[in-house]
């Protein structure tokens, strides 16, 4: 057979091939969802593991994307930090953790013989996503709150981006960074998190004039997130930054957009509930 008699054939599966994958992605995410959910409920010690795993996987990833894959010490040093940093977490101690990630930083910085900038912005990436994390979830009047409140809001970025962006299509939102987003994609994502808003209101656990504009900075973040985590992978030539989640690619892949919105939450909660009210000064104005 000639290629070109093959050709439509390859045509023809392309559509099989994309609902496959978007099936593979919903069955993931309806086990993982309800996993995260959970252990975030149960706070403590078991989301603070589950956090630390995750900020260790981003480090990882993260010197993998950036050409750094084969620098074991410089894996092994900032995984370390960041796990020492996690336990000191669990036992309640911030300023130890702090004291320890800091530590960590300098000895990325030292032991990265080459794109040494490039390795301390990944392990600042997956610092700030650890240290957010735990601090979100930390109040025990609104911690668990405000953690689905930034949950869902990614959630809903991603999802109502997807469906808006392939269901509407239209301008590309930045081709050079990543040619599958569009305007409308950017605008359906953020009507989405309006509606956890509004969901959250209803249920209240805020006003809903702050809760609307909490939603929207937020998913822009998420979305801002996105692209930064797109622009990183276009630089280096990179398209997925693993294969670990199947149908979603790697651990950056699926957390860009949580990592930008969950940092700027905490540094909003913090300015207005101090460390150990981060929660009520998200979700309570």
């Amino acid at each position: 057979m000639s290629e070109r008699e093959a050709a439509p054939a390859a045509t023809e599966t392309a559509p099989e091939s994309a609902s496959r994958n978007l099936l593979m992605r919903i069955l993931v995410a309806a086990v993982l969802i309800p996993l995260a959910i959970a252990i975030a409920y149960a706070g403590g010690w078991l989301w603070t593991a589950l956090v630390t795993a995750a900020a260790i996987g981003l480090f990882v990833e993260w010197l993998s994307v950036v050409g750094l894959a084969d620098a074991v010490a410089l894996a092994i040093r900032g995984g370390v930090a960041l796990a020492i940093g996690g336990i000191c977490f669990a036992v309640g101690r911030i300023d130890a953790a702090l004291i320890v990630l800091a530590i960590g930083l300098v000895a990325v910085v030292w032991t990265a013989l080459a794109r040494r900038g490039w390795a301390a912005t990944g392990y600042c990436y997956a610092a700030a996503a650890e240290i957010a994390s735990v601090l979100l979830r930390l109040d025990p009047a609104k911690g668990f709150a405000a953690l689905m409140f930034v949950l869902f809001i990614v959630w809903v970025t991603d999802s109502g981006g997807y469906f808006a962006g392939r269901g509407i299509g239209g301008p590309k939102l930045w081709p050079r960074v990543s040619p599958k987003k569009t305007w409308a994609g950017a605008v359906g994502g953020l009507l989405a998190s309006l509606g956890v808003a509004w969901g959250f209101a209803a249920l209240d656990l805020g006003k809903t004039g702050h809760l609307l504009l909490a939603a929207g900075v937020l998913s822009v973040a998420s979305q801002l997130g996105d692209l930064f985590e797109s622009a990183v992978k276009r630089h280096f030539g990179v398209k997925d930054s693993s294969h670990i989640i199947p149908g979603h690619g790697g651990l950056m892949d699926r957390l860009d957009g949580y990592v930008a919105a969950v940092v700027l939450a905490v540094l909003f909660g913090f300015l207005r509930g101090g460390v150990d009210g981060v929660g009520r000064g998200l979700m309570i104005w």
